[in-house]
């Protein structure tokens, strides 16, 4: 049975954007894009949606109950593309959320968006300053523990790790980087990534070649093998 609301107001419209930028300046975009692509491919095989600066509804009826937060990750949850996330058709809260410090979201960053994702559920919120103008530490994380969020402990080398991603949060010059905790190695941005393929490429077309050439040179040696016992078997004949 629809509710009052529905009734009266039949078409309630959710904007699919906020009117904003994605990230305030260059690197703010930049931070955004390569974590939206690495935990893209990192969680490729697995059933983890990651999305950049989507709408993200919370309340049904209530299209002022909304973030547009940096970068959500959600576990559970088929991967297909949105137009935007509404909660109550998803029924699954962000596992992760991040948001990219900026003069503009500063302040609501450890205020509003950092009660909001805490009175949902978000198990993790992290917080990242490319350039270290608004936020100090520039990294900055926390867990969800009984309902409320705890500071996660920076490292020595001033890194984070994020259990529910199974990740390593590390700062490199204005960016963010993502190293897998279990095997050390830091995940790859699309180029970094594409010049491994073309290093693979080029490594296997070697090993193809090599392989080639091996086996031209097996053929030849048994060729003369066969040719060197054929003129032994003549000239035994040619003996006897």
């Amino acid at each position: 049975m629809a509710s009052l609301v529905e009734l009266v107001f039949p078409e309630i419209e959710y904007p699919e954007s906020d009117g904003q930028p994605i990230g305030e300046t260059d690197f703010h975009f930049t931070t955004i894009i390569l974590l939206v692509q690495a935990l893209r491919d990192y969680f490729a095989d697995q059933p983890v949606y990651v999305a950049g600066d989507l709408m993200f509804y919370y309340e049904k009826n209530n299209p002022h109950a909304v973030k547009a937060p940096d970068v959500l990750v959600v576990k559970g949850v088929p991967k297909h593309k949105r137009r935007i996330y509404k909660l109550w058709e998803e029924r699954v809260v962000p596992c992760t959320i991040f948001e990219i410090t900026s003069k503009q979201t500063g302040s609501a960053d450890l205020t509003t968006k950092y009660e909001l994702y805490e009175h949902l559920g978000v198990s993790e919120y992290f917080l990242f300053d490319p350039l270290e103008e608004y936020l100090r530490p520039r990294l900055q994380g926390f867990t969800l523990v009984q309902g409320r969020y705890q500071a996660l402990p920076l490292s020595v080398e001033g890194e984070l790790i994020s259990l529910e991603l199974g990740l390593i949060l590390r700062p490199q010059g204005d960016l963010l980087r993502l190293v897998d905790s279990y095997t050390g190695q830091m995940l790859a941005t699309s180029k970094e990534y594409a010049r491994r393929v073309e290093r693979a490429e080029q490594k296997a077309q070697l090993e193809e070649e090599r392989t080639r050439v091996e086996a031209q040179r097996a053929n030849l040696a048994e060729a003369k093998i066969i040719e060197l016992q054929q003129e032994l078997e003549r000239l035994r004949r040619k003996k006897s």
